[in-house]
């Protein structure tokens, strides 16, 4: 791409990407490599470079445990939601199979009552006891047609039971496994607030002017990574184009842009990272999984270089954010807690890998 109007665009995209970050921080919970001090024209404030980039590395780690604990609680979400729908299906089960089954012994009930009014014996002797031929030959088919039922019938009710104790086995399972699924969210949650909070307890101990320079360190990093990933010349091979549905999700993220990060949130009016990719995949028209994390495991890998707009960015080593190519080396992407929806540099974060929705 090095000359002549894929240069000039690479060009452009690094600036435009320069500029959105300093206009509106995008970069999410840890960056790839050291960041430079602010220049010596910065105004001083009390605490050095040095103290200062400690505390962003500081910010970084919480923001990005508060990340992966949002990835549990968004999986254990997930997970409630399914056990509780099979165990609503399970119960639906348990009650057609009860009514079957009462049916079942009202009709064995009539078959006994029957019996009972012929005066209890049995089908051969009433056939032995018959002096017309032709009747004995009919009470014969009826006592073969009678004993096929009867054979049916007790075999009928014994499945019944069997399904009904495994129905419920089922939902007892499925019940542990809600309810061991409710723990695991709830402490989910309690690192979530923990993590966040103390993240805002720190920030909070800065004053206005070290809080701006902070934001600047964020900047310089997140720049300084994006330039790093677009000197390999990587936008030399990435020349996709994206599909229909690709384009729809594109579209839809796009219009997410300016709304708040909330971990846990699915839209409309905010979205945590994986909240804003599965939505924007399912207004396109193609349900993705809901972590990013399961989105790293479930969908199609591909090539950085073969990457096309709508493909989704897996970033960290432990696939705790997820952002949207959306061309030219940029990502929308959801970043952290007091953050927006935002457009950044497709490599201002470590990248772990690429997967692709609609493979």
């Amino acid at each position: 791409m090095g000359t002549g109007k894929r240069g000039l665009l690479t060009a452009a995209v690094t600036v435009v990407c320069a500029v959105t970050v300093l206009a509106a921080p995008g970069t999410a919970f840890a960056s790839p490599g050291p960041t430079p001090t602010a220049s010596p024209s910065a105004a001083p404030t009390p605490p050095t470079g040095k103290d200062l980039e400690k505390v962003r590395e500081k910010l970084d780690k919480l923001y990005h445990n508060a990340a992966v604990a949002t990835d549990a609680y968004n999986a254990a979400e997930e997970k409630a939601e399914k056990q509780s729908a099979e165990i609503v299906e399970l119960a639906k089960k348990i009650v057609k199979g009860q009514k079957k089954l009462d049916k079942l012994k009202d009709r064995a009930g009539a078959a006994a009552r029957a019996q009972y009014r012929t005066g209890g014996l049995p089908d051969e002797a009433q056939l032995m006891l018959s002096d017309d031929p032709e009747q004995f030959l009919d009470g014969a088919g009826r006592m073969l047609q009678g004993q096929r039922a009867t054979k049916g019938l007790i075999t009928e009710m014994t499945q019944t039971q069997t399904d009904l104790k495994q129905y419920a086995k089922d939902a007892s399972a499925q019940w542990k496994k809600l309810e061991a699924g409710r723990k695991a969210k709830a402490a989910a949650k309690k690192k979530i607030k923990q993590q966040i909070a103390a993240a805002e307890k720190l920030e909070n101990r800065l004053e206005k002017k070290e809080k701006e320079r902070l934001a600047r360190l964020e900047q310089q990093a997140a720049l300084k990574a994006q330039t790093a990933w677009l000197d390999t010349g990587i936008l030399d091979e990435v020349s996709g184009k994206a599909s229909e549905q690709g384009k729809k999700a594109v579209e839809f993220a796009t219009n997410q842009m300016g709304k708040p990060y909330e971990w846990g949130a699915e839209g409309p009016d905010a979205y945590d990272c994986s909240g804003l990719t599965s939505q924007a995949w399912a207004h396109a028209g193609h349900p993705i999984p809901r972590t990013s994390q399961e989105q790293w495991k479930q969908l199609r890998h591909v090539d950085v270089k073969d990457m096309r707009p709508g493909d989704l960015i897996i970033y960290f080593d432990d696939a705790s954010h997820v952002g949207m190519y959306a061309g030219d080396g940029a990502v929308i992407h959801a970043p952290r807690p007091g953050r927006t929806v935002t457009l950044a540099g497709a490599g201002s974060m470590p990248i772990l890998g690429v997967v692709r929705p609609d493979a």
